[in-house]
């Protein structure tokens, strides 16, 4: 592969006839970055993703590749690389055959063209499937053969559009490992569209996330789950608890009371705070942890993950959810219970309301 490029899109608009698809979109991807495009169905990733391959035009705003300006350049001509949701595989070609494709079109000789294909099953792990043909494939080796074909031609950047959504979970638990564990060895700009918030914050380097055609906010995954500056963001990165309230001199009035935040904003009388499930805590009584507030609770249902038990709890008017480690032999709190609720108010984020 060649060296790492940046990919930067400056005031990118596209609509489709009255239609606005993406509105004003800004960002910069930096080289060999690992970077998510997530979103709600609609939202206008994957139109993004086709407007960097040249699918769709760039019909206000510039796209640059590396610093060279890229926005009224063919597809071909840009050297870049997209696996698709479907992997658009050729049914009647073998495994070799496809991803000898590109190189075939690109008039390589047939002994660079051979040498090529070895290499490419070779990475994926596929090399002795050659004389398959995709039909006889699993998912995840279609998957494969898909990305294969498209590293090939060496591309600049790598574009993936929702490339795990066609496998079980297991495997696709599996396959975003390896596909991130081949991008590091290659060291090539990719950039994936999802809706899965796991798969986005298990393997991206920053996440964009997109709502309506705009981009909402940018930011690592520790960022946006930790700091998001929206609702929208609070409540699509991640279980999140939205509570309404009002100032009261410094302080905030809400549900639980007077509650202290040193991060809430001064722009308004009204916001809500975020509070994430993990920052609540139970108890079968009211704690005496000074760093927690206190309410008076009752437990409506209950949900067993495995490591946690996910509790919809009442607190006065509200209905919050509410995380708690589960360890073995702990039988926990069942529906109806009555029991304390205390939350954490360092961990309350600020929006605006």
């Amino acid at each position: 592969m060649s060296h790492p490029v940046s990919v930067e899109i400056k005031g990118a608009s596209l609509s489709f006839g009255p239609h606005r698809v993406l509105r004003d979109i800004h960002l910069r991807v930096e080289p060999g970055e690992f970077f998510a495009l997530l979103g709600p169905s609609g939202c206008g990733k994957s139109t993004l993703l086709r407007l960097i391959a040249g699918f769709n035009p760039v019909q206000r705003g510039t796209l640059l590749i590396d610093g060279e300006d890229l926005s009224d350049k063919a597809p071909w001509q840009r050297n870049i690389g997209m696996v698709f949701q479907s992997y658009a595989l050729w049914p009647h070609m073998s495994v070799a055959q496809n991803v000898a494709f590109g190189l075939e079109e690109r008039r390589l000789a047939r002994p660079l063209i051979e040498a090529k294909v070895r290499e490419m099953l070779e990475l994926v792990g596929l090399a002795g499937m050659a004389t398959r043909r995709p039909s006889q494939l699993s998912g995840g080796q279609q998957q494969r053969v898909a990305l294969a074909r498209t590293l090939a031609i060496e591309p600049r950047v790598l574009l993936l559009d929702e490339p795990l959504s066609n496998l079980d979970a297991k495997l696709r638990v599996h396959m975003r490992r390896e596909l991130l564990a081949m991008q590091r060895k290659l060291g090539i700009t990719t950039l994936f569209v999802t809706h899965d918030q796991e798969e986005a914050l298990t393997t991206a380097d920053r996440i964009a996330v997109m709502n309506e055609g705009v981009v909402q906010q940018i930011g690592t995954p520790v960022e946006l789950y930790d700091r998001p500056l929206s609702r929208f963001v609070a409540e699509f990165i991640g279980s999140t608890n939205l509570i309404t309230a009002r100032r009261s001199g410094a302080q905030w009035l809400c549900e639980f009371g007077v509650v202290a935040d040193p991060a809430a904003p001064h722009w308004a009388d009204e916001v809500v705070l975020a509070l994430r499930p993990s920052a609540i805590a139970l108890a079968p009584q009211t704690g005496d942890n000074t760093e927690r507030v206190w309410r008076p609770a009752q437990v409506l249902e209950r949900e067993f993950l495995g490591g946690t038990i996910r509790y919809c709890i009442r607190v006065g008017s509200l209905e919050l959810l509410a995380d708690q480690p589960h360890e073995p032999g702990m039988a926990g709190f069942m529906p109806g219970d009555r029991i304390a609720a205390g939350i954490d108010t360092r961990r309350l984020i600020a929006l605006p309301g």
